[in-house]
């Protein structure tokens, strides 16, 4: 197996255990006679644990290489989903999170090596590949928990602790380091995402990059936490409608960061596809905020997901370019800690848009910041 094709397996199964283990957990809680709050409680821990561990491991990986890394990311993975399938208590469950949010956030790590293996032009094709996996895993995920639920509530809990265990055997015996010794960085790295972002922050050509990863995903961060209410204010759908449709971008997303994007990047750079994409996001959220009937949902949502595609694996192509090549792992959690914040501000400013002002108040908003990103992105181009 080529090294970029394990990396996206490796990605690939962890956002597959992701997937099939998230909608399954309040049924584990209930299993231990906890209730919505304790769900709550355990969602937030484990955001909070990624927020942690996604810089450290890629500092990590600087220091002692990217295998150590990503062996120790699928090992604890596959401990912890053993310890969802296999808890019968409140604190199982908290420590099988626990173990899960310290290990299970090997993106960082994945995208460094992905940096390691690649020449600049096949860079952000790798970034594709990554996101590819990304996107497969969290679409095939939900749907794969539901096939095994009817062998046991706590199937695909297994399942999934036999997917990331046998991936890290194949690793250890074939997947070979991508940083070697007298690449890797000598001085002792900042394990704080905090100190990573502020790493990026000195570089001077990294700050339109960082400007536009940060409103991309604001904008774009809304959209899942958000969309099943607007779809229900604004046309009445349900949640089999809404499951539907988020296949239907799912498999765009899929397809174009797998396929499209490694055409595309070739004829067109990184700089190119990013402006395309950020001005087409723009264009299509503003489309859902416009759009007077569900069906027009579906041009508009596909085109902002396949703008948005095209856009992520760009970007994260860019700063990967700018970065030192002792420094991608730090550098790419420092990127993380970005889309983490956005990941949290994003949703709650939707949130409080469509409280306040009105349903389709989230996506406008949502056009007016991308819009803003593809001002910057024109003009770090031009600079």
């Amino acid at each position: 197996m080529p090294p970029l094709t394990f990396i996206f397996f490796t990605v690939l199964i962890d956002m597959l255990g992701y997937g099939m283990i998230l909608p399954l957990l309040p049924f584990y809680v209930q299993e231990q006679q906890g209730g919505a709050a304790i769900v709550g409680g355990l969602s937030a821990f484990y955001a909070a644990l990624q927020l942690l561990s996604g810089p450290t491991l890629g500092a990590l990986s600087d220091r002692y290489g990217r295998k150590p890394v990503l062996l120790l990311c699928l090992l604890g993975t596959g401990v912890a989903y053993t310890l969802f399938g296999l808890a019968n208590s409140l604190p199982w469950l908290f420590l099988a999170t626990l173990l899960d949010g310290l290990t299970g956030n090997n993106l960082s790590t994945a995208y460094a090596y992905v940096a390691d293996i690649t020449t600049p032009q096949e860079r952000s094709r790798g970034m594709g590949i990554v996101g590819a996996g990304f996107g497969v895993g969290l679409m095939v995920g939900p749907a794969l928990g539901g096939v095994l639920t009817p062998y046991g509530l706590h199937a695909p809990a297994f399942a999934a602790a036999a997917l990331a265990l046998l991936n890290t055997l194949y690793g250890f015996f074939f997947l070979p380091e991508s940083l070697p010794p007298e690449r890797r960085t000598q001085h002792r790295a900042s394990y704080s995402g905090l100190g990573q972002l502020g790493q990026l922050l000195r570089l001077p050509a990294l700050r339109h990059d960082l400007l536009i990863i940060f409103l991309l995903n604001l904008a774009f961060s809304g959209l899942q936490t958000n969309f099943p209410l607007f779809s229900a204010a604004r046309f009445g759908w349900d949640a089999r409608a809404n499951g539907l449709f988020f296949g239907f971008l799912g498999v765009i997303g899929v397809l174009t960061q797998g396929v499209l994007y490694l055409r595309l990047q070739p004829r067109f750079g990184e700089k190119k596809l990013l402006s395309f994409g950020l001005l087409f996001l723009s264009l299509g959220l503003m489309g859902m905020s416009l759009a007077p009937q569900g069906w027009m949902l579906l041009p508009v949502v596909g085109m902002a997901v396949f703008a948005s595609s095209l856009a992520t694996p760009s970007i994260s192509g860019l700063v990967s370019l700018h970065a030192p090549q002792n420094a991608q792992g730090a550098l790419m959690g420092g990127q993380q800690i970005l889309f983490s914040l956005a990941a949290i501000f994003g949703p709650l400013l939707a949130g409080l848009s469509f409280e306040h002002l009105s349903p389709v108040a989230p996506y406008a908003l949502g056009s007016l910041l991308t819009l803003l990103a593809w001002g910057a992105a024109k003009r770090g181009s031009q600079g």
